[in-house]
């Protein structure tokens, strides 16, 4: 079937993907002075105060922190939980001190007060806020791999621990980055860091102001878009082979219009049961691997492959 066919149709996204909404801390600041405080007890409190949806400078969790040591990323500080000493945590606080990182140890509580993942794990690390790369850098990662570029485009998803998990299966599948908009869509919260499992560190997410002219963007430099969509033709039967950007829509709302006809193609995900879609992250897990598949980059796929 023809690239530069296009499909109308309804959607693939999460209709039903709810999160919790992140805590915000309980615990009033403590009456020492200014002076008193150094730092990273100042730095400590700044990060206390921060709106908790907007958090793009903490990191939650044993391999998302651990992952950040191996990756290098800068960290301003480490929290442990009082008595952590599982073999993880110690490698932790091993490489925190190799570095020469702040580490204070603090209660279990005062952890679950500040969390927004829901799962620290007793480990919590504050850091430089992420720095979002470009499309630029993009195709730049797939021409220096000597690849066809592989994009993952998302419209408008607003549940983080769909974000993360869709990252998590793009670097495993060895695309060349994704791209997020900066306006209605979450960023790299804490819970999409944790969800991803490190995946982050070695990904790189760009964001843009508008998906619409991003894809205009990477069709100008020769790279196919194919949005998922139910009445898209059937992704096994399209060619996801050469330059391709996956386009995957909102939780509910799916693919926005203009969005859609910026997309070469669409392609749908056959559905057997009642539920009207699938999960974001599972649609674009699925069509991933069919890149991948069709690509024949799984018999060689393994530990070194996506290096």
């Amino acid at each position: 079937m023809a690239k530069s066919k296009r499909y109308a149709g309804q959607h693939i996204g999460d209709k039903a993907a709810g999160s919790k909404a992140g805590k915000s801390p309980t615990g009033k600041p403590g009456r020492a002075s200014a002076a008193k405080q150094g730092p990273g007890e100042k730095a400590f409190r700044e990060y206390e105060a921060e709106p908790q949806e907007f958090i793009e400078n903490r990191i939650e969790g044993k391999n998302p922190v651990l992952e950040a040591l191996k990756s290098g990323r800068t960290i301003e500080k480490l929290l442990i939980a009082r008595g952590s000493s599982e073999g993880s945590v110690r490698e932790i606080i091993k490489r925190a001190r190799e570095r020469k990182i702040v580490i204070q140890e603090v209660d279990r509580q005062r952890l679950d007060e500040l969390c927004q993942s829901g799962a620290h794990q007793g480990v919590v690390a504050f850091v430089t806020p992420y720095s979002y790369a470009t499309l630029d850098d993009l195709l730049e990662r797939a021409a220096d791999k000597g690849e066809d570029p592989f994009i993952i485009v998302l419209d408008g998803i607003t549940d983080p621990h769909n974000l993360g998990a869709i990252i998590r299966t793009a670097e495993c599948c060895g695309t060349h980055g994704v791209v997020i908009p900066k306006r209605r869509s979450v960023g790299l919260t804490p819970a999409a860091i944790k969800a991803s499992a490190g995946a982050v560190e070695y990904l790189p997410v760009a964001k843009v102001t508008n998906i619409a002219s991003a894809l205009e963007e990477l069709k100008q430099k020769g790279v196919w878009v194919a949005g998922a969509d139910m009445e898209g033709a059937g992704y096994t039967r399209q060619s996801l082979t050469g330059p391709i950007a996956l386009v995957i829509g909102s939780e509910g709302e799916g693919i926005g219009r203009l969005v859609k006809e910026k997309c070469d193609f669409l392609v749908s995900i056959p559905q057997r049961g009642r539920v009207e879609s699938l999960n974001a992250s599972v649609a674009a897990g699925v069509l991933m691997y069919e890149v991948v598949r069709q690509r024949g980059w799984a018999e060689g796929f393994g530990r070194d492959s996506a290096n």
